[in-house]
């Protein structure tokens, strides 16, 4: 039974959109409610690559509009379960815990903070240099750029500290084409999202560009 995500159980349910290939339904436990695509099959994903991409997108859009409407915990894309049966045996043993979960994720959305790294213009060197003349020109502009990477890590350094001391919920991922990604945990009320923090930390980060991503499900705090 493929599944998209828990929440928790409620007399006024989500209202549930298209899923992959057909209609959604609720699961319900004592505690929690799975949403559930019943009668999409493991084998109806691996048609094509086009069809897999596609059903990754759809899987993202069914967990923004459920976000939309009341707190879950998004499952990752391709969750099965093998039955009805063993779906409610799993939301029975798992309860406690998930419910902490979503008690903590309540009012609360995952931001992404992409800093990407300020390109500064390195010193040249003349065409017409040669010997030993060349040689320190090419140290000099080696060290400005060593200079220039170790001022930025500095700097992200005392961005994570400070992001940290608001928001201790975050999660760093692996840079990627030398952008960093910190992923924040934090309320999505207008009045203490991350964006009014977003100023000051571009302050603090003059080697860095940051952009600042509006509110998604809690996809790292599951």
């Amino acid at each position: 039974m493929y599944t998209y995500a828990f929440l928790p159980r409620s007399e006024m349910p989500p209202e549930l959109p298209e899923g992959i290939l057909g209609d959604l339904a609720l699961v319900n436990g004592a505690y929690l409610s799975a949403v559930v695509e019943p009668k999409l099959q493991v084998e109806q994903l691996q048609n094509s690559d086009e069809q897999l991409m596609q059903a990754v997108l759809v899987h993202d859009r069914v967990i923004q509009e459920l976000f939309r409407q009341t707190v879950v915990l998004p499952l990752r894309f391709g969750t099965y379960f093998v039955s009805r049966e063993g779906l409610l045996e799993h939301l029975a043993t798992r309860s406690s815990e998930y419910l902490q979960k979503l008690a903590k994720l309540q009012g609360k959305a995952e931001y992404v903070l992409k800093l990407t790294p300020v390109e500064r213009s390195q010193p040249s060197i003349e065409s017409d240099l040669k010997g030993k003349d060349y040689f320190l020109a090419k140290k000099q502009r080696y060290q400005s750029q060593a200079e220039q990477q170790q001022q930025q890590q500095s700097e992200l350094e005392q961005l994570m500290q400070a992001i940290a001391q608001h928001y201790p919920d975050l999660v760093r991922s692996e840079p990627k084409d030398g952008v960093e990604r910190i992923y924040l945990l934090a309320s999505f009320l207008s009045s203490f999202t991350p964006h009014h923090s977003l100023p000051s930390w571009q302050s603090q980060c003059p080697h860095w560009q940051l952009s600042l991503g509006e509110a998604l499900p809690p996809y790292h705090f599951v």
